[in-house]
């Protein structure tokens, strides 16, 4: 996820919404995209860059690190004056963070400048076709391969537009492009195809961005491009035509909150909007796995199929909420590879002695890529033969590179520390793994494949449906907002589900919560359920495995007898639960595997919900840090 900004002024006035950046400003356009980028800094910040077009040509600055980088840069060696400029801050996907790799990307001899958001999934045979026509690259991202293709085209059409119109034609993925060209200094071409794009229509000037939070400080009125549509806008004028060259008309929005609130989108918190972006951090992450012929692919492998082919033990090392999610792989590595699947703190183990060879496969997965016992723990892996595949969220850390194979999440920075779109984002790449392996080693048939890859493209619909019904689980968070403690039953998968709920509850909202599996209830835990106590439960699908629905409905009315109150979390069409639960929480029916990228969403609800009521900072709890970088 990466942040995008445009903005075309006129020579006289860059205006204005609340505030104005008039003709003696040093740098209008410049000025314009850096205070946008600043409020887009959190969804990328591993690089940045801005492009400016005069009447004397276009100018690029773009350095690796966080924005402050790039603002050093251009205090120290100014850009000219310019009133067209585009800026972008970079979550990388494709290419390690470095001054090359970021953005703007440049063709036509330096006289076109292109920034992208998204993955171009179709992009290696573009490359290779631009190759054979003599084109140098000099970066190792998707997003230049649109850049050079878009020069090209510009060379058939002399037309911007039309060259953005026929350039998103041959591309497959999703994107938001945004382009420049010395030849047409006085406009930008954007178009989309899911991913974001809004435009801001000011006074003596106009906007593009990632969404609003890039140029509300200058004007709350927007607009908001649709798929496959195509924009160009200059200081004076919007224009929007579709995939077709139709023209369209879409009618302006007003934005009714300020800029105090940009970064955070509107929302409350980055963590409230951080669970709204669970849908899309599964959809990203599912962008791009399928090659040409139809097979699943890793990112930057360098372990072959034969070696995969060979694993009889996989160990994933992982913690907290990484941990949970390796939980979850364990069920389903093992039932479509048949490989058994050991999940471990990887705090714990290289102090146990594990037994690992070179027919082991390490999983490490990690939310930031840095995290120091993970690190040890595959390093010990790799000390002892194994190979390691990562499944991490950050492109370029270290852990990735010291691995042999990634799976890349997407699900773009995470600024709460409490982790919410990443579990889901890490549960989404866990399966992929389990499928590829699947696919390697032969344990399952191509199109049994493609129907749980076209499962996992449901669920983001899915998550948006549960998020739509949330009114319920607030009311609940702030009726138990005094409450002292709180426990968590599933099995299955559920079990999993259920632990990570209680970690939400205690991270942020610094209460008991216990998860437990719900057959041990019997063996000690029931031991704490009184008069009122709440309990989450994790009800499995009744399409599933019966005897386990079956078993779970009777944990419900063991503890109900017990006179606990009951939150049973149960898909919808489960009505066996009714007769025992205080409250029903309901879920889409998705598949059993998958489900927990479902029923985790309101457990995370509903920690945010309870934490909010008690004060709490839930994006910044208490002895907490993002990246734990050390043991």
């Amino acid at each position: 996820m990466c942040g995008i900004v445009g903005c075309v002024s006129s020579a006289k006035r860059l205006a204005t919404g609340t505030e104005t950046l008039s003709e003696s400003a040093v740098n209008p356009a410049l000025d314009a995209v850096l205070s946008g980028l600043k409020r887009l800094e959190y969804r990328g910040y591993d690089s940045a860059g801005v492009a400016l077009v005069t009447a004397d040509g276009l100018f690029v600055r773009k350095k690796a690190g966080r924005l402050d980088v790039l603002e050093s840069s251009l205090a120290a060696d100014p850009l000219p004056r310019a009133d067209t400029g585009i800026g972008h801050t970079r979550w990388a996907t494709h290419g390690t963070p470095t001054d090359t790799n970021a953005h703007p990307h440049v063709s036509d001899g330096g006289r076109l400048a292109l920034i992208h958001n998204g993955i171009i999934e179709n992009y290696m045979p573009l490359k290779q076709e631009l190759l054979d026509e003599g084109v140098t690259f000099s970066s190792d991202t998707d997003s230049e391969v649109a850049a050079h293709l878009l020069a090209k085209i510009y060379h058939q059409t002399n037309d911007l537009t039309e060259a953005m119109r026929l350039l998103i034609q041959r591309l497959k993925g999703s994107f938001t492009l945004l382009a420049v060209h010395a030849d047409v200094p006085d406009l930008i071409v954007g178009a989309r195809r899911n991913s974001p794009l809004v435009v801001g229509v000011g006074d003596g000037a106009n906007f593009l961005g990632s969404d609003v939070t890039a140029f509300v400080q200058y004007t709350k009125k927007a607009i908001a491009l649709g798929q496959d549509e195509i924009v160009t806008v200059t200081a004076t004028s919007v224009d929007i035509i579709d995939a077709d060259g139709n023209s369209v008309q879409r009618q302006p929005y007003v934005v009714d909150w300020d800029s105090s609130a940009a970064e955070k989108g509107g929302w409350r918190s980055f963590m409230d909007k951080e669970i709204h972006e669970d849908p899309e951090a599964v959809a990203n992450t599912l962008l791009g796995r399928v090659d040409a012929q139809g097979r699943l692919t890793l990112d930057d492998k360098r372990v072959s199929d034969a070696t995969l082919k060979m694993i009889d033990k996989i160990v994933v090392v992982a913690c907290g909420t990484a941990y949970y999610s390796g939980q979850v792989a364990k069920y389903a590595i093992e039932h479509w590879c048949r490989i058994p699947v050991e999940v471990e703190y990887a705090h714990e183990f290289r102090y146990r002695d594990p037994v690992v060879n070179e027919k082991t496969l390490i999983v490490a997965v990690t939310q930031s890529g840095e995290t120091m016992d993970t690190l040890m723990a595959l390093r010990h892996g790799q000390e002892q033969g194994a190979k390691v595949i990562a499944i991490a969220n950050v492109n370029g850390s270290t852990i990735p590179r010291e691995s042999d194979a990634v799976i890349y999440t997407h699900a773009g920075p995470e600024i709460a520390v409490a982790s919410t779109k990443a579990f889901v984002g890490q549960v989404t790449a866990c399966y992929l793994l389990g499928l590829y392996l699947a696919q390697v080693r032969g344990n399952m048939f191509a199109d049994e494949i493609h129907h749980i890859l076209n499962e996992l493209e449901a669920v983001p619909d899915k998550i948006r449906e549960v998020l739509a019904n949330m009114d319920h689980v607030r009311e609940l968070a702030r009726w138990m907002a005094d409450t002292k403690s709180v426990l968590y039953l599933g099995r299955h998968v559920g079990y999993p589900v259920a632990l990570e709920g209680a970690l939400k509850l205690k991270e942020i909202a610094y209460i008991h919560a216990e998860g437990f599996p719900a057959g041990e209830l019997k063996h000690g835990p029931i031991a704490l359920i009184e008069p009122g106590q709440p309990v989450f439960i994790v009800v499995p699908s009744p399409r599933g495995r019966h005897s386990v629905h079956d078993k779970v409905v009777s944990n419900i009315q063991e503890i109900r007898a017990r006179g606990a109150h009951t939150l049973v979390i149960a898909e919808e069409g489960d009505d066996a639960v009714l007769p025992y639960a205080d409250e029903v929480i309901r879920v889409p029916q998705t598949p059993t595997l998958l489900a927990p990228l479902v029923t985790i969403v309101p457990l995370q609800v509903f920690a945010l919900e309870l934490a909010t009521m008690k004060g709490l900072d839930v994006d910044k709890p208490r002895n907490l840090a993002k990246s734990v970088t050390v043991e």
